[in-house]
């Protein structure tokens, strides 16, 4: 299997989608993702980090990654997003994706009734299906990544997020990507300062791309970030949430959730 480490996890994604819809009912599915959708409000996501008179940390539960191998196996997912929502996390972010980051949507399915905060279904989505069974599951959003489509598949694959009364975060790391993000009319955008394609990292990613926001977008700035002061420059910059995994993991069993207790607190 050749190419970059974004190609291997999208070929590996695409035989597991097409083992699950051959052997998934797709229109009980359907059925019933729209019966919890029926549920659950609208835009929950977007109405809990448009606030910026506060700071929006979206705390992720992520076992693994392919550049850091395993941050932490250990973690339950429903003790550890409780712990996120109680410290003060405005939504949760919840990686599913099975072979390269640890992840499972049964994860999702156990913590939905715990937390009372919106959930992200953070994968590596390119079929339909991914974002009915997001659905099903109880998720509120779910992520779009720029590097992983063509234009056209986004904008398909949002209008069927927006047809269940999902939010979509679109997911950029580069100009070239803001810009497929603008015209496809995405109004939250996810900075991530981690090169899908090489996995290298730096804040200078959401430093620079802020700088074209497109009008009345919502910015998230996602990987990356390890301290309080990163957040308060990057929400000066305008960012409106901050999307923590790494660090919030390592953390875990700590007195300081970092920087969910000093940085939620003071943002309210």
């Amino acid at each position: 299997m050749n190419g970059t480490i974004l190609d291997k996890i999208i070929e590996r994604k695409r035989g597991r989608v097409e083992a699950l819809k051959e052997s998934t009912d797709l229109d009980e599915l359907r059925a019933r993702a729209a019966e919890v959708r029926s549920g659950s409000t609208p835009n929950a996501l977007r109405n809990a980090i448009a606030d910026a008179s506060r700071v929006s940390i979206i705390a992720e539960f992520k076992r693994a990654s392919p550049s850091k191998g395993i941050i932490n196996d250990q973690a339950d997912p429903v003790e550890t997003t409780i712990a996120y929502a109680n410290g003060g996390a405005a939504a949760i972010s919840v990686l599913t994706e099975e072979d390269f980051f640890k992840g499972s949507l049964e994860d999702l399915i156990r913590i939905r009734p715990a937390v009372n905060v919106p959930i992200l279904r953070k994968d590596f989505v390119i079929d339909e299906y991914q974002i009915i069974e997001a659905a099903a599951a109880g998720a509120d959003a779910i992520l779009l990544i720029v590097a992983a489509l063509d234009a056209g598949e986004l904008r398909r694959l949002h209008a069927v997020a927006d047809e269940l009364g999902l939010d979509t975060i679109v997911e950029v790391h580069d100009l070239a990507e803001l810009s497929v993000a603008a015209e496809i009319g995405a109004s939250i955008i996810g900075v991530n300062n981690r090169n899908l394609k090489t996995f290298d990292v730096t804040l200078d990613t959401s430093r620079e791309l802020i700088k074209h926001r497109p009008e009345g977008a919502i910015m998230i700035a996602e990987s990356g970030i390890t301290r309080a002061d990163e957040i308060e420059q990057l929400r000066q910059l305008g960012y409106s949430a901050f999307l923590i995994g790494e660090s919030l993991m390592r953390s875990i069993g700590s007195t300081d959730l970092l920087p969910l207790n000093a940085v939620a607190a003071e943002g309210r």
